[in-house]
Formats: C-alpha cells, sequence, structure tokens
C-alpha cells in the first residue's frame, strides 16, 4: 500500500488506543462520562471519592493468591444484603467488607461489579489482541510483566489468539480484606467465551474457534485507601479447573 493508507491506518490506530485507554480510565478513574461510562464511574466514584503464565492460555495467576471453589457465599452488594451479612462477625467476606467501608465509606460492593465487569471485558479483549497500551492502565506491575511476557511469546511465535467474550453469567464479591492500608476485593466471574490459538499459517493449535465454553475466573483488585488516587488495579487472576 502506498505511504498515504500507511499513515491513515497508523492515525486510526492511534485513535483506536486512545479510545481503549479512555474506557479504562473510566473504569478506574473516572468522574463524567455517558451511559455505559457512567457504570465506570459510579465504580471510581463510590470506591474513593474514596509466575509465568497459569495452564490456561489467557490467564495469569500470582503464586501467592490462590483460589479454589471453597469460597465464602458470594456477596451481590445490595445494601440490603450487606446489613443482613455484616451482622455475623464470624463471616470473613462480610468482615473484609465492613473493614474496606471502615476506611472508605463510599466503597459499594454492587458498583464495584459493575466496574469489574468492564474491566473483565476490556482485559480479555487487549490480552488477546497484544494490545500493551490498555494493560497498562489496568493491571499492576506484577501482573502486567506476566501478561506482556505471554504476549511476547505469542509474538515471537507468530500465534495469534481469537478470544470472544459471548457474556458474562455472573459475577460476585467472594472474597474481601483490608491490610490497614490496602483493601484487596475478588470478584468470581463465571463467563461464556470462544476461545483459539492459531499458528502463523493460520492453523488452529489450540482451542476451538467454533465451541463456546464456560470459564469460571477469580481476579483480584486492590488499591491503597490512604492514596489520593481512586484507580483500582488488577492484582492476581486465577481460574477454575
Amino acid at each position: 500500500m502506498g505511504s498515504g493508507f500507511q499513515f491513515i491506518d497508523i492515525i486510526l490506530f492511534a485513535v483506536i488506543a486512545a479510545f481503549l485507554v479512555f474506557r479504562l480510565r473510566g473504569v478506574l478513574g473516572r468522574r463524567d462520562g455517558h451511559e455505559q461510562d457512567n457504570q465506570q464511574d459510579r465504580f471510581n466514584q463510590n470506591q474513593q471519592d474514596p509466575a509465568g503464565p497459569d495452564e490456561d492460555d489467557n490467564v495469569i495467576s500470582l503464586p501467592d493468591r490462590d483460589h479454589d471453589e471453597t469460597k465464602p457465599s458470594p456477596v451481590s452488594g445490595s445494601d440490603e444484603e450487606l446489613a443482613d451479612v455484616a451482622i455475623d462477625p464470624n463471616d470473613p467476606l462480610a468482615q473484609g467488607v465492613r473493614d474496606i467501608r471502615r476506611a472508605d465509606s463510599s466503597f459499594d460492593p454492587e458498583e464495584f461489579v459493575v466496574g469489574a465487569r468492564v474491566a473483565f471485558d476490556m482485559v480479555l479483549g487487549a490480552f488477546a489482541t497484544g494490545d500493551r497500551v490498555p494493560l497498562k492502565g489496568l493491571l499492576s506491575p506484577d501482573v502486567y510483566a506476566d501478561f506482556d511476557h505471554v504476549i511476547s511469546e505469542r509474538e515471537r511465535e507468530n500465534q495469534t489468539v481469537e478470544d470472544t467474550l459471548v457474556g458474562i453469567t455472573t459475577s460476585d464479591v467472594v472474597e474481601a480484606s483490608f491490610d490497614g492500608r490496602n483493601a484487596f476485593v475478588t470478584i468470581k466471574f463465571v463467563s461464556e467465551q470462544v476461545n483459539a490459538t492459531r499458528d502463523e499459517d493460520g492453523t488452529v493449535i489450540d482451542g476451538n474457534a467454533n465451541a463456546v465454553i464456560t470459564v469460571t475466573d477469580f481476579w483480584t483488585f486492590s488499591r491503597d485507601t490512604r492514596s489520593r488516587d481512586p484507580n483500582w488495579a488488577l492484582v492476581a487472576t486465577a481460574s477454575a479447573e
């Protein structure tokens, strides 16, 4: 193609990258926006105005935050449910939510889940396409390094990933904790996806491009409640076998 078309392509990619960063900031720091962005704004405003690849191809897990299916009963986050749960001092999930709220009275699990669902969709998409720019805005440095490692391996092997999020079936807060400064919230996502990895010839070498599968992921987000930065970062991921 001519240089003029190449120049147009560069501008187009730059616009797309800027748009993705704009939306990511909506999940973890925006204060204004439109209808879809308003969900992201509520996530942020209610929080603070407050080692390598896992066995699954597109999951990065950190060894110090293992997850399994023996989780506490999930909290959907409504005020009525939280009122019922919070009275039980033996419920670690309720205690964690209460501790976070003591440090940040505007923390709302229900609004948090809304923003986390947006982040889930965007991280999966950016990771599949190898788009590092939006990932940097949402992941902790350690998790970003792991994602970057996997992306680099795919690039060296000339592999491409097709990862289509068909829909999120459920998303529940299953863990919440506070260490005196940092808040940690883990969400269990059950989603339907189409995953396939192709080699440089376009042959599927992993997954199935024609099958919808159910995937269960546990994502942990964290933020420093003493910081003026309202952003939550993804600090760990794991998947259920």
